[in-house]
């Protein structure tokens, strides 16, 4: 499975972007997809995640705010991502696992990342 994430881009808080990670490959549809975030000199931290069944799961910070979805048919995966706040300031990868899981090592392909940056 090859990953791309698109989407990033500077807003302010408050604002809203939805970032896009394009998948390919026949089996892209029984993977579960992840989302993660890393501000340079911190680790790489967990953000939202939705199975093949589209069961969803959230850090708190981002719970109610941020919406993971997936649409298989194109082998893409969402994440719309609302009342941004400057905290939310970080790269963004996607990633897929073969389980459902929040830490990084489950994941085993990643995108190359899309930077998001919000100003207060």
């Amino acid at each position: 499975v090859q990953l791309q994430a698109s989407g990033g881009g500077l807003v302010q808080a408050g604002g809203s972007l939805r970032l896009t990670c394009a998948g390919s490959g026949r089996t892209f549809s029984r993977y579960v997809i992840g989302w993660f975030r890393q501000v340079s000199g911190k680790e790489r931290e967990f953000v939202a995640r939705i199975t093949w069944t589209d069961i969803t799961y959230y850090r708190d910070s981002v719970r109610g705010r941020f919406t993971i979805s997936r649409d298989n048919a194109k082998n893409t995966v969402y994440l719309q991502m609302n009342s941004l706040k400057v905290e939310d300031t970080a790269v963004y990868y996607c990633a897929a696992s073969p389980v459902s899981a929040t830490t990084i090592t489950a994941y085993d392909y990643w995108g190359q990342g899309t930077e998001v940056t919000v100003s207060s």
